[in-house]
This record gives C-alpha cells, sequence and structure tokens, in this order.
C-alpha cells in the first residue's frame, strides 16, 4: 500500500454530473477535515475515470463500500496530517451479465485504479458488478455490510436513491459458514503473515503486513462469534458493544479474551499505527493470536458441524463434509477450475474445494509437525495438489487456492 505525500496538490476534478456525491456521512469517524476533503476529491476522480471507460447507456452506479463507505475508515496519523490506510472499495454497477462486463471493462478498471491509486495514496479496487446482482444476492456477511453501510458516489437515478433503498434483510439472518468464511480469511492472513515472520530479511512493509493482519484476525474472532449468535453489525464500533453484552452474559474468560482482542482489532481498524515494532514482539503477538483464533475456530466448527474437534489435526482429518449442502456436480465443476481444468481424484473432488481450504489451513497454521510427519505431508499435498514438503514451498499453492475459491 502507498501512503506517500497523501494531501499533496492534485489537479482538480471535473464537478459530478447526474447523481452528486452524498454528503451525508464522514468517510472517518476523527479525520482531520484535510483528509475528508482528500477523500472526496479522490471519489469525485474515481467516478469521472469510471464514466470515462464504460458506456453511459450501461454505467447505473458507482458506490463505495468497506470502511470509508461505512464511515468508519482508517486513519493514519502523521506529522504533515492525517491520512489513509485501508483500500477504496468501489463497486461499478453495469447494466447486463457480469461476467460479459468483467471481459469487456475489468482490465481498463485496474487500470484506472492504478493510476488512482498513486494520486489518492490508498490502494484503488474497481470490482464489477449490477444493480440486478447485487439485489438477488442471497444474504451474507458482504451483502450485508455493503446494503447497510456504503456510500453512492454516482447514480443514473437523478433523485441519487440508493440501490437497496427496499427494505433489507436484518443480520441475524446471516448463516453461520458465513463466520467460518470470515475466520478462513482472517486465519489465511495469520498464515501469510508468518511466511513474512520467518524470512531472513524483515521490512518495515513485512512487519505492517503482520501487524495489520494479526489486528484483523483479532477483530474476526469476535465478529465470528456474534455472527454465531445472531448479533453481527456493520459498525465495528456497535460490534464491539454487543459482544461486550454477550461477554457479560457468558462470564468466561475465554469470552472475555475475545472482547480484550476485539478492542485491539477495533483500534487498529480505526487508527492504525505507523511506529517501527521489532520482529520479535510482532511474532510473540502473532503466536498470542494465533493460538486464540484456534479457540475461536474449533468453537464455531463443532457448533456449526454438530460435533466435537479436540485439536486441529483431527478437524481436517475428519471426514464429515465441511461444506454440507452444496452440490456434487457444482463442487466438482469448482475444484476442476480451481485444479485449472486438471482432473484429480483426491481429495474427494465432489467436495466443496473450500474443505481443502479448512483443512491446508488448519495444518498449516496450527499443526506443527505438519512438514515433519509423512501422513501430514501426504494430507497437505494432497488438498493443495502440490509436491512440496515445507510452509515456504506450500504457502505458493495455499495461496492460489484460496484466491481462486474464496
Amino acid at each position: 500500500m502507498t501512503h506517500a505525500n497523501a494531501n499533496a496538490a492534485a489537479p482538480q476534478a471535473p464537478p459530478l454530473a447526474g447523481a452528486p456525491v452524498a454528503l451525508r456521512r464522514r468517510f472517518t469517524l476523527d479525520g482531520d477535515d484535510a483528509l475528508e476533503r482528500h477523500l472526496e476529491r479522490a471519489c469525485a476522480r474515481i467516478v469521472s475515470g469510471v464514466r470515462g471507460l464504460i458506456p453511459a447507456r450501461k454505467l447505473q452506479a458507482v458506490i463505495l463500500g468497506g470502511g470509508y463507505g461505512r464511515g468508519e475508515g482508517g486513519v493514519l496519523r502523521g506529522g504533515a496530517g492525517d491520512r489513509p490506510y485501508n483500500d477504496l472499495e468501489l463497486y461499478v454497477a453495469i447494466r447486463g451479465n457480469r461476467h460479459i462486463n468483467e471481459f469487456l471493462y475489468h482490465r481498463r478498471l485496474a487500470v484506472l485504479g492504478e493510476i488512482l491509486t498513486h494520486l489518492t495514496d490508498a490502494e484503488i479496487e474497481l470490482k464489477v458488478t449490477s444493480l440486478a446482482e447485487l439485489a438477488a444476492q442471497p444474504l451474507s456477511m458482504f451483502s450485508y455490510d455493503l446494503a447497510a453501510g456504503h456510500r453512492l458516489l454516482w447514480s443514473r437515478d437523478p433523485a441519487g436513491r440508493s440501490p437497496f433503498s427496499e427494505p433489507q434483510p436484518g443480520p441475524e439472518g446471516i448463516p453461520e459458514e458465513e463466520a467460518t468464511r470470515l475466520l478462513m480469511n482472517r486465519c489465511t492472513g495469520l498464515l501469510l503473515a508468518r511466511a513474512q515472520l520467518e524470512q531472513e530479511t524483515f521490512t518495515p512493509g513485512a512487519a505492517d503486513f503482520v501487524r495489520r493482519n494479526v489486528a484483523k484476525a483479532q477483530l474476526a474472532c469476535g465478529d465470528a462469534l456474534l455472527t454465531a449468535h445472531g448479533s453481527y453489525h456493520w459498525s465495528c464500533r456497535e460490534r464491539h458493544r454487543l459482544l461486550g453484552d454477550l461477554a457479560q452474559g457468558k462470564r468466561s474468560a475465554w469470552f472475555d479474551a475475545a472482547l480484550r482482542h476485539h478492542a485491539a482489532g477495533v483500534e487498529f481498524k480505526l487508527h492504525p499505527g505507523s511506529g517501527e515494532v521489532p520482529r520479535e514482539s510482532l511474532a510473540a503477538s502473532h503466536a498470542d493470536v494465533t493460538a486464540f483464533a484456534l479457540k475461536c475456530w474449533l468453537w464455531l466448527e463443532a457448533r456449526r458441524l454438530g460435533r466435537t474437534f479436540p485439536s486441529a489435526r483431527a478437524y481436517a482429518e475428519d471426514a464429515c463434509d465441511k461444506c454440507p449442502g452444496t452440490s456434487r456436480l457444482l463442487n466438482i465443476l469448482l475444484n476442476l477450475r480451481a485444479d485449472g481444468l486438471r482432473v484429480r481424484a483426491k481429495p474427494r473432488p465432489w467436495r466443496h474445494p473450500r474443505q481443502r481450504i479448512l483443512h491446508s489451513l488448519a495444518l498449516l497454521l496450527w499443526e506443527p509437525l505438519a512438514a515433519a510427519e509423512p501422513d501430514l505431508q501426504a494430507r497437505i499435498r494432497a488438498e493443495l495438489g502440490s509436491r512440496g514438503a515445507s510452509l515456504e514451498e506450500w504457502i505458493g499453492p495455499y495461496r492460489a487456492l484460496w484466491g481462486r475459491v474464496r
């Protein structure tokens, strides 16, 4: 992520036509006025660029999601003023089939994002969607977050009405597998952070990566507990309050620990640190959060799947379907795509390929003998389709599989 020259002077963006940028909500809770203006200009440039790339008859809306869309974007404090920290996640709604539109416009939007990243001092992600797709998607943590907390930057609707103006489902209906998916993604961050910690050269960028992913995992553990109890909320501050209520009712050291970790995750999300932290200190924090994440993982999966798992190894070796209710035929096709159209008999190609991520992640992150025991080596190789024999050799295939399936 780029952070240099955040508030440097830049050419003024042309005024927006159509529905204007919404002004009802700040991008951050307490960022200074210069940062708010900087993000306002960045959004104007993005909309102007998108409208120059997508035919007017097809473009429906440009929506800002993520932390800045919810008004809880990260603020990086510095001597020169506040700077953005998180990515800017934008959804470009284009009329028609999403797959065709991705083929036509994805590369153009990616280039635009790369150009604007340097002007904005934050990564720009431009994702193709459509209003019909947004309306039809099933309830998930993503769909709930976007509908409940977003910022409409531009709309073909002259009144600037939100695409989510119809009543939306509440968070109590978010399925438990969404909590598993959240932990899977955040614990993958812990795995990638471990790979950085084990590198011979440890750069400031690597330190920032480790610290960021540790904080994300701290936040995710509490969020997963809330989701499992039907109490998720789009605002991280409200989630922390709800988690406090839950911990008070449970009166257990485990929930108290979840609340403590969650508080650290919320603080980093809103006000990420920028000072140098020694590798040893980051490694200790990483180990502490990784151990706690295992407790959350095993508790959540036992609750979701209706069976207990005494360890990460037991979880990975248990033959139960970790993604029940999915189509066998579709799963075979998904495994074919995940494996680059290579036909593989193992492991169980009729199971959803996400199960392969869940199993390999459990072993790579939490099983210290994964690279030493032949049986575990064979299992990881089968899950990843890799001949590696160490974390260093497995991390690439794991990351590739996770990127295709998550």
